[in-house]
């Protein structure tokens, strides 16, 4: 019996030392990592995109450099966020990087004090279809590398 409770006892101890390790090391290697932000060409010139090649938009309803964009509205426009500083790659500028906190919590990616979103019907890299929609009362728009919206020729609407 003392022998079977000495091994109850190792085995728990192993465990706790193998969960311990593993909990760590996790902790170690997911250190936050910030989202990459890059600038490439497209149907409406260059444009700002994530690291993946897709279109970065801003939305026309944000001001002050928060988000208005949540619910229904965060489903089709999918906040870019991140979990560390946001970095700039490929034209990108990161004097103009930043990020605001959301609703929910999570650090939102801002570029010249725009909240950035990726757009739902957007599903391959290089796509821009959410280009001047004016969905959630208000107009969508990709970035140029300057931090300006894109007015794509004979699109108008509401904006900066």
């Amino acid at each position: 019996m003392k022998a079977f409770t000495l091994s109850i006892g190792a085995l728990v101890a192993a465990l706790s030392l193998t969960y311990g390790l593993a909990v760590a090391s996790a902790s170690s290697s997911s250190t936050a990592t910030g989202t990459k932000v890059g600038v490439a060409d497209s149907n409406l010139g260059r444009i700002l995109v994530d690291k993946r090649g897709r279109t970065l938009y801003l939305f026309a309803r944000d001001t002050h450099g928060k988000s208005t964009c949540s619910g229904a509205c965060a489903g089709y426009w999918p906040a870019l966020t991140t979990k560390g500083k946001p970095s700039a790659i490929s034209g990108a500028r990161r004097a103009l990087l930043g990020t605001t906190r959301r609703n929910d919590g999570r650090l939102q990616v801002t570029y010249h004090g725009h909240p950035l979103y990726r757009f739902s019907g957007d599903v391959r890299a290089g796509q821009t279809t959410g280009e001047g929609l004016t969905d959630f009362g208000g107009g969508w728009w990709a970035v140029s590398p300057a931090g300006n919206k894109i007015v794509k020729s004979g699109i108008g609407g509401p904006g900066y």
